[in-house]
């Protein structure tokens, strides 16, 4: 659009002369900032970064919790560098992974400590910048970089175990925030509660820059915690959210234990990243009494490629809705665009678009064809120009957004003495749409169990990729050519998401805190007779449920937990010995 701002820098000044004493960013501990401010901070780590001999081409890794810290830390990468924000919950060899594959530069930290992260960087010589306690230096100001300059690079998990680098142009990023704005008439009245991390493309794009650039305020928040949305909203006066649809689940199940904290005052609820069941979509417009707009993106569209419309347009439960910014058609295996109502493989071109995966031409001539990018997933265009998916292509994992290699953790399994064969494929899941599984072939001669396998599998990898179910069979289901069929092996296997059956060596707890942990568990899971060696996982544990059971021990015991140090330790035993440490002050054997 002609005069918009076409980088970031160039949405920090125009906002800023536009708004300037209008709040910008906003914490859920009453800290505000400015759309003068923000510039401020913003040009200052910029100025630090360039200090360090950072250049516009280098990449910048950022693990920050998420809050204000970190959408500033993202900005001030983003306006002089390329960023590239990663997951905080990874382990520390996911992290030497990631850190060689973008060949960073400088790693972005806060608040210091002996993290993951922090000890990756070090055993590879990478420079740290820590943002969490310093002085202004001045206002120096953006340099405006070209609208083609990379400004985001995330990964993005292939068929094959390595993920892919995708890179975001500041003009891809703008376009798609634009388009985010249009499709929900974002202006500068409304204020965004962002639960969404902002190491994902969705919290980025949708939950950061589309408020910012409608001139907005988004509250930052430490990320989705269900006990406190409803307070957080009462205290803040959002106008709306975006989520995925496990979060407006767990939002529907505590309006119905806690009606009373329902907030009343949101314009709109949004939804993305994964496909959102109808009935979730009527129960949350019922409780919140506003629209919930359900939207289609990945990180390779920047986010934004379809969306409902707000009322009084068109809202079609179960429709991801019309294009929402890019050109957005159906094509066959021959390249052929196909008509209305016939299923293909949905393809998309715009501005919001990447133009390639970074250093992958193998990559890039499957992704694109005839100047279209190949989504991977399935649908149809109906008559009226709504999108539906019908299904996915591609092999990828989505749970609850988490988009996961199931070929990464094939090679976790295979490490494992005991495993000779493992194919880890999508299952289905009420809560998170899909959730992970895999089958394994044991070695003759040795033995294995579930739970064994599953804490050697996260012990490895950040615990949103550890299997939920684990089925040991004596051959892997091939398709006609001998290949392992990834997709439809769930049904194949008949595994479904939900409690692994009782052991018949049911273990009680024995200390005071393994029966305070018990009772608080029986209450997450719904679950009667939870024993101290049981695992979360399979007694029906995700990382919502988890994400409960961290603000209820806190609750309990005035003890902050995360949600990975809880799947660190995925037995009441193993919990209450962490907690104990605490409590005594020492650390955990």
């Amino acid at each position: 659009m002609s005069g918009e701002p076409a980088t970031l820098p160039g949405l920090l000044r125009a906002k800023g002369l536009q708004h300037g004493g209008h709040v910008a960013l906003a914490g859920t501990d009453g800290s505000v900032l400015t759309y003068s401010e923000l510039a401020h901070k913003v040009s200052d780590i910029a100025s630090r970064l360039r200090e360090r001999g950072v250049t516009r081409q280098d990449r910048v890794a950022i693990v920050v919790p998420d809050g204000p810290a970190m959408a500033l830390a993202f900005l001030g990468a983003a306006t002089c560098a390329v960023s590239a924000p990663l997951n905080p919950n990874y382990r520390q060899e996911e992290f030497e992974y990631f850190l060689t594959d973008l060949r960073a530069k400088i790693l972005i930290t806060a608040g210091g400590g002996r993290t993951p992260a922090v000890a990756a960087a070090g055993a590879l010589g990478i420079e740290m910048l820590d943002i969490g306690n310093h002085g202004h230096r001045g206002d120096a100001a953006l340099d405006e970089p070209p609208p083609d300059a990379v400004a985001l690079v995330l990964h993005t998990s292939g068929t094959t175990a390595k993920p892919k680098q995708v890179p975001l142009a500041h003009a891809n990023l703008m376009a798609s925030a634009r388009n985010i704005c249009a499709s929900l008439n974002l202006s500068s009245r409304d204020r965004c509660l962002n639960v969404m991390p902002l190491f994902h493309i969705h919290g980025l794009a949708a939950g950061l820059l589309a408020p910012l650039c409608s001139g907005g305020s988004v509250i930052c928040t430490p990320g989705f915690l269900v006990t406190e949305f409803f307070a957080w909203a009462r205290a803040l006066n959002p106008t709306w959210y975006t989520a995925v649809p496990t979060m407006h689940q767990a939002l529907l199940a505590r309006a119905e234990t806690h009606p009373e904290e329902v907030y009343k005052g949101f314009r709109l609820a949004r939804s993305s990243s994964s496909p959102l069941a109808p009935a979730t979509m009527r129960g949350i417009e019922g409780v919140l009494g506003a629209p919930l707009i359900e939207a289609y993106g990945m990180t390779e569209a920047a986010h934004q490629i379809a969306s409902n419309r707000l009322p009084p347009g068109k809202r079609q439960p179960g429709s991801v809705g019309r294009p929402a910014g890019p050109d957005v058609a159906v094509m066959n295996d021959a390249g052929d665009l196909l008509a209305a109502g016939e299923i293909g493989e949905i393809v998309i071109r715009g501005p919001n678009v990447m133009p390639g995966y970074v250093n992958n031409p193998e990559a890039n001539r499957s992704a694109f064809l005839n100047g279209w990018f190949r989504t991977g997933d399935q649908g149809y265009l109906d008559a009226g120009g709504a999108l539906w998916l019908t299904g996915r292509i591609k092999e990828i994992i989505n749970r609850g957004g988490e988009k996961i290699s199931p070929r990464e953790i094939d090679e976790v399994l295979l490490g494992h003495p005991a495993v000779q064969q493992a194919v880890t494929f999508a299952m289905p899941d009420p809560l998170l749409g899909e959730g992970v599984a895999a089958a394994v072939v044991l070695r003759d001669g040795l033995s294995s169990a579930e739970q064994e396998l599953r804490a050697f599998v996260a012990a490895r990898v950040a615990y949103f990729k550890v299997p939920a179910r684990i089925v040991f069979v004596r051959e892997i289901p091939k398709g006609p050519t001998g290949k392992p069929q990834r997709i439809g092996l769930a049904g194949t296997l008949g595994v479904v998401a939900g409690p692994v059956p009782e052991s018949a060596s049911h273990v009680p707890p024995d200390t005071e805190v393994e029966r305070l942990l018990a009772i608080l568990w029986e209450e997450v899971l719904k679950r009667e007779g939870v024993g101290a060696t049981d695992d979360f996982l399979s007694l029906g544990g995700n990382s919502i449920l988890a994400a409960q059971l961290a603000a209820r021990i806190s609750t309990g015991l005035g003890i902050d937990l995360s949600v990975g140090d809880l799947f660190d330790a995925p037995t009441v035993r193993a919990q209450a010995a962490v907690l104990e440490a605490i409590l005594l002050d020492e650390p955990a054997l």
